[in-house]
């Protein structure tokens, strides 16, 4: 019994090990044929392919990922000319900013015709001089320089150099001999005013930090106790400082103070007698920035939800901004902000309605971005950008990770770009225009 027993466990070893050996031969003509499992081999494939995609996603070259540059164009900080090589790092990298020459004319204009309709109040010591002193954020950026030459242009009292209005501080010039600049002439109500910068400089603290509100603060109190009965105007390249000499002196002396970037405070205080700002549309050039990373991101037409209606039903008008193909630049418009209509403008940090739906987080997965403020303590940047680049990220489903900057060396930021790799996009504010291959060095590793 124990014998067959034995033999019947041994044959039915041997059927089991048969069958076991020929599900994985190619000689099971009929699991071949069996078209479902063929169906489930490809589908195996499939996966392992999607799955080497998906990692080859998470791998892409620092150097290849999306590149936004905002707010500081890439450029040669003396004769203006653009960084070509940083505005084409990649087949993905773009400018945000916003027109600074229209902005400039705007600023200029703003002032001028504040003095046209408020004349009889301008003069206040009836010497028929319109003086003005102007604070200069910095000598080597670009915004800066085309602002002051608006102010200049439009009050007549711009020099050329070299083909172009020469935007140089004057440091005092009270007696009108500077070379930098002119006495400029208007004519109104049959009255012939002389127009003249009284003062001008650049506001950097003694730490090298530039449109510096501390600086400008004390600028206007050395002015004041110089020649402060001869001063009609106080402008100023930014709101920043333009607040600070406002709060300083002007304000309580009764002398319009024009400013520029249309931060919350400054436009309140047109109420108060600030004479007026001008908005850069924050609001738009922070949707452009991350939006633009946004398309890149997700392998679309960059025009997607700017000036072409996107799934959301996001889409920006041809009036706040436009795009430069030839410098791969996006600009938003200006908009002057005056007693008339500031009250439309009293929270610069509200998203600007036209693009303001929220992205499908199924169609727009969530991306990590690296962006950088260039200076901490930049009340426009700070204030105003930054808080609608939060408002945004959130709609268009970034999850971004803000870098303050001391607003002296790039070395305080890049410094903290240590692993690039960590993000899948960049949005950078240098502090100084030349330095774009500090970060793109950086990327190429």
């Amino acid at each position: 019994m124990k014998k067959k027993l034995l033999a019947f466990l041994l044959m039915a070893a041997m059927l089991l090990s048969l069958v076991a050996c020929g599900g994985n031969t190619t000689g099971n003509t009929g699991n071949t044929g069996n078209t479902g499992n063929t169906g489930n081999t490809g589908d195996s494939a499939t996966n392992d392919t999607a799955d080497t995609g998906d990692t080859g996603a998470t791998e892409v070259a620092n150097k290849d990922k999306p590149l936004v540059w905002f707010n500081r164009q890439p450029s040669n900080s003396s004769t203006g000319e653009l960084d070509m090589n940083a505005l084409t790092f990649n087949e993905d990298t773009y400018y945000v900013g916003f027109d600074a020459n229209q902005g400039a004319e705007l600023q200029g204009t703003m002032i001028l015709d504040y003095i046209k309709a408020n004349i009889d109040s301008i003069d206040k010591n009836g010497d028929g001089v319109i003086g003005y002193v102007l604070a200069i954020g910095d000598i080597g950026h670009n915004d800066s320089i085309a602002r002051t030459r608006g102010v200049r242009s439009a009050l007549g009292t711009a020099v050329e150099k070299d083909g172009a209005i020469d935007s140089t501080p004057v440091g005092t010039n009270v007696d009108g001999t500077s070379t930098y600049v002119q006495d400029g002439t208007l004519e109104i109500n049959g009255t012939t005013y002389t127009v003249r910068e009284l003062a001008s400089q650049e506001m950097k603290n003694s730490a090298g930090a530039t449109w510096d509100a501390a600086t400008a603060g004390n600028a206007i109190g050395t002015w004041s106790a110089s020649f402060g009965d001869q001063i009609d105007i106080v402008a100023s390249n930014n709101d920043g400082m333009g607040m600070a000499m406002f709060n300083a002196w002007s304000k309580a002396n009764g002398v319009p103070t024009f400013g520029y970037d249309a931060n919350s405070d400054a436009v309140a205080a047109i109420a108060e007698g600030y004479g007026g700002t001008i908005s850069q549309h924050a609001d738009v050039q922070a949707y452009l920035t991350l939006r633009v990373l946004r398309n890149a991101l997700d392998g679309v037409d960059i025009d997607t939800g700017i000036g072409t209606e996107d799934d959301a039903g996001n889409v920006l008008g041809s009036d706040v901004f436009y795009y430069d193909e030839a410098t791969r630049s996006y600009y938003a418009l200006n908009v002057a902000v005056t007693a008339e209509n500031y009250e439309d403008f009293l929270d610069s940090t509200v998203t600007y309605a036209p693009v303001s739906n929220q992205l499908d987080a199924s169609a727009h997965p969530e991306k990590s971005v690296w962006l950088n403020i260039y200076n901490a303590a930049d009340n426009f940047l700070s204030a105003t950008y930054q808080p609608l680049l939060q408002n945004y990220d959130d709609l268009l489903n970034l999850k971004v990770e803000y870098i303050g900057g001391d607003g002296q060396t790039e070395g305080n930021i890049t410094n903290r770009l240590s692993n690039p790799s960590a993000y899948d996009a960049f949005a950078i504010n240098m502090v100084k225009t030349d330095n774009a291959a500090s970060y793109t060095t950086l990327l190429s590793q």
